[in-house]
């Protein structure tokens, strides 16, 4: 998946947003999901390597956002069933099996 400028610009907007809503610290996300803080900012940057891995922190933050009671921010870019993506691998972002290490 590649976005263009703007749609990164957007996405880590969205992220953000969302981020805000859910009402989470930095370390709950990062605890919550396994990772340390320095991936999780790769993440919110878009500059981690995966392509699965900025799915799992989006599909997170909806359900944090949701269970806060708050409507979340719709995502432009990050859109559709990632089932249908012959790139992403499914299985992954559906067991939030976010990559191993910091990259």
């Amino acid at each position: 998946m590649s976005l263009n400028p703007q749609q990164v610009t957007n996405t880590i907007n969205e992220l953000q947003e969302n981020f805000e809503r859910s009402g989470l610290t930095k370390q709950q996300v990062a605890t919550d999901l396994d990772i340390s803080l320095t991936k999780l900012e790769r993440l919110f940057t878009l500059t981690q390597s995966s392509l699965n891995d900025p799915l799992i922190l989006r599909n997170y933050l909806i359900e944090k956002v949701e269970a806060n009671g708050q409507q979340p921010v719709e995502f432009t870019a990050l859109v559709g069933d990632w089932h249908q993506y012959w790139f992403l691998n499914s299985r992954v972002i559906d067991k939030r099996k976010i990559t191993a290490g910091d990259n």
